[in-house]
């Protein structure tokens, strides 16, 4: 059979990765795909920049319409990023009957409901194992490898920069604006690090791994977002004491009332799994009524690590391109007319259990005050620390952990307790999640 041809729209990290990739292993790719893959056109902003690929053989342009419009092309690998300039491609390319794979989280999360439907009604493929934790294959195993499962819940560490952070921060008692800075330094975040830190990356993850979880629409615009940028390396330290360990996780559950969709720092026990995931890597815990938890861990970013996962998805198509378009996997794991839109939480309904954090005035009876409140909001105490006076701190800290409750009584509660006198400044909240 003649060649699969393929264009690169994008050749930085992961489109030079991927060309490597296909040509290091193109013996066991042409194996599996039963056909070759050849990369014959790609597009970059500059085409004199170096490169990490060789180009050689591969006609370059600035222009990604010429890949887009030749009839000869018949994958496009979408990987410059951004959401405008990249829908709009994607979209033309799905008009000219070419099948698309991306590694571009923000574009699916965003628009890819309509982009599914104009691959649906053009009988072409969408792949984007690539958007979600790199070279994890966790799109794959949601939508093939447990779908004989119900899945009740998901919980991921789904951005590398910021698990660096909260690790340097726990495991050399560092300040998070000074392991920033060093993230940046090393090339893990960017120099406006706001996606990363502040939780908009993973949700866009989480917005593709619930809706093929659950067989809902995309809809990022639900999830309840909170970064880390509030996390001091005191929290990290008293969470240690009280044997939990902080991740910022993205949480997807399903509830009797609707699914939870939430990403926001966690405290979660140190002997679990999940905890012990350190560095920039990624991980994936997934919970299915038939096999119980299930964890994929490895690299969340890199070159070669997320070209692995756009070749894998090339490999697919290539597969796919003799089937009956009909006989597919769908795109988001159920079939386009199965699709449910089960409703969405609001962050007051969250049930989960909290580490407070509060400094009070070191009087007789502030402790008493701020547990009455708790109680009055139905609220009880699991394990609490108090610490003496810190350094050139008239105040004294005080560390909680409740038992599980909604979020709506935690708020009334915290903002009834920052009205005390006694306490000074802010109530400090994190999450709490056994994940057992």
């Amino acid at each position: 059979m003649k060649p699969v041809k393929v264009g690169v729209l994008g050749l930085g990290t992961v489109g030079g990765g991927t060309i490597n990739v296909l040509r290091r292993n193109a013996t066991e790719i042409s194996r599996r795909a039963g056909r070759d893959i050849l990369v014959t056109h790609a597009s970059a902003r500059d085409l004199d920049k170096k490169r990490i690929c060789n180009t050689e053989g591969i006609i370059l342009t600035t222009d990604p319409l010429d890949i887009i419009n030749n009839p000869e092309i018949d994958i496009i690998v979408e990987l410059i990023g951004g959401e405008s300039l990249a829908k709009d491609l994607v979209l033309i390319a799905i008009a000219n009957g070419k099948h698309v794979v991306t590694a571009n989280k923000a574009l699916i999360a965003l628009h890819g409901n309509e982009i599914f439907a104009q691959a649906k009604q053009k009988g072409v493929m969408v792949a984007f194992e690539a958007a979600v934790a790199g070279g994890i294959p966790i799109i794959k195993a949601l939508r093939e490898g447990l779908s004989a499962n119900c899945i009740e819940s998901l919980a991921g560490i789904i951005n590398g920069t910021g698990n660096f952070i909260l690790t340097e921060m726990r495991d050399k008692g560092r300040d998070f604006a000074d392991v920033l800075s060093e993230a940046q330094a090393l090339g893990y975040a960017e120099a406006d690090p706001t996606f990363d830190v502040e939780g908009i990356d993973a949700a866009h993850k989480l917005t593709i791994l619930a809706s093929i979880a659950f067989g809902i629409p995309l809809q990022f615009e639900k999830i309840f977002t909170e970064g880390i940028t509030n996390i001091s390396r005191e929290d990290v330290s008293y969470a240690e004491e009280l044997g939990y360990i902080i991740k910022h996780l993205g949480i997807a559950r399903k509830t009797a009332n609707g699914i939870e969709l939430r990403v926001h720092p966690t405290l979660i026990p140190h002997r679990r799994l999940i905890a012990n995931v350190d560095g920039v890597k990624n991980a994936v815990l997934v919970h299915g009524d038939a096999v119980g938890d299930t964890l994929y861990y490895g690299a969340g970013a890199g070159s070669e690590p997320t070209a692995s996962a756009v070749v894998a998805d090339i490999i697919d198509v290539v597969r796919a391109l003799t089937t009956d378009p009909e006989n597919h996997v769908p795109h988001l794991a159920f079939q386009a007319n199965a699709i449910a839109d089960i409703p969405i939480l609001n962050a007051d309904a969250i049930e989960t259990a909290y580490y407070l954090r509060l400094n009070v005035q070191d009087k007789t009876g502030v402790l008493a005050e701020v547990t009455r409140i708790l109680a009055e909001h139905s609220i009880s105490i699991e394990a609490f620390i108090q610490k003496g006076p810190q350094q050139n701190d008239s105040s004294l800290p005080i560390i909680m952990l409740t038992q599980i409750t909604l979020e709506k009584q935690m708020n009334a509660a915290i903002k009834s307790i920052e009205a005390l006198d006694t306490v000074v400044g802010t109530v400090n909240r994190i999450r709490v999640e056994n994940l057992g």
